[in-house]
């Protein structure tokens, strides 16, 4: 599981994981399908990598939804450990975060944007290992 790319919102990010604040996240569903990945399940293990490409913990997905971005609920957007306190905020800096070319070049689309109808993957987890092995 990487959050975001390598650098400071990874770290501030794995951070957040590692103390607790942070039990959910949430992940355009194009970037599953540019990647021909599954979508994940509830109850997979996922090791989380930091920005040194490294692993630190151990997370298990206790909920996977796909919604609209226009119906993530305040409950998710608050257990994101950003500090958002809105819907209307964790939106901001989520838009501001897949707007950006780098996004975009992960996509393989220049214009794509984001808007109310696009389908999100909205995944809620609990620390399982503080660690790189699995418990």
């Amino acid at each position: 599981m990487e959050f975001a790319f390598p650098g400071p919102l990874r770290d501030k990010l794995v951070a957040a994981v590692l103390s607790g604040a942070k039990t959910t996240t949430t992940g355009l569903l194009a970037g599953y399908e540019v990647d021909g990945e599954p979508l994940p399940e509830a109850g997979q293990r996922l090791t989380v990598i930091d920005s040194a490409e490294q692993p630190v913990a151990t997370i298990e997905l206790t909920e996977v939804r796909v919604l609209r971005l226009a119906d993530v609920d305040l409950r998710h957007a608050i257990d994101e450990g950003e500090g958002d306190e809105t819907v209307a905020q964790w939106r901001a800096g989520h838009e501001e975060f897949w707007n950006t070319a780098e996004v975009r070049g992960e996509l393989a689309d220049p214009t794509f944007t984001v808007g109310d109808d696009t389908p999100v993957v909205t995944k809620r987890f609990r620390l399982v290992q503080y660690g790189s092995r699995h418990s």
